[in-house]
């Protein structure tokens, strides 16, 4: 990996959250962005350090330069990292954060019934192992 950045906590079983991972990895020629599942050990850690439920799940857990972000905070802060026009959608951030976030509740709250959900957390390809933990 070519060094350190922002750790990326995820839903493992939940498809829409996997696809943005995995979104996000074709995205990052950085490759500075770091995944964990909110349901791995390692993420388990980072919840209970950031004071968050162990079954929290409803938002994307972004860690970056000792703060958590979450749910709208989290993706924005998260898309500066990416290529291409992502990049420029921080500039959302400008939108009041309960407006993004009751758009963000909604669709994590209908994520499973949408997209799908696994049995099983989403195993990444071998050439992305290095960039997950826990």
């Amino acid at each position: 990996m070519k060094g350190e950045g922002p750790i990326l906590l995820f839903d493992g079983v939940c498809n829409l959250c996997a696809g943005s991972v995995q979104f996000v990895l074709k995205r990052n020629r950085k490759e500075n962005i770091r995944f964990a599942s909110l349901q791995s050990e390692f993420g388990q850690k980072k919840l209970q350090e950031s004071k968050l439920p162990e079954d929290y799940k409803a938002s994307l857990v972004l860690l970056e330069n000792g703060k958590t972000y979450v749910k709208s905070d989290a993706a924005l802060r998260l898309s500066k990292h990416l290529n291409g026009p992502w990049k420029l959608s921080p500039i959302f951030l400008v939108v009041p954060k309960f407006i993004r976030n009751l758009v963000y509740d909604w669709v994590a709250k209908n994520r499973y019934a949408w997209f799908g959900k696994k049995e099983v957390c989403w195993i990444p390809e071998p050439k992305w192992h290095v960039r997950f933990l826990g």
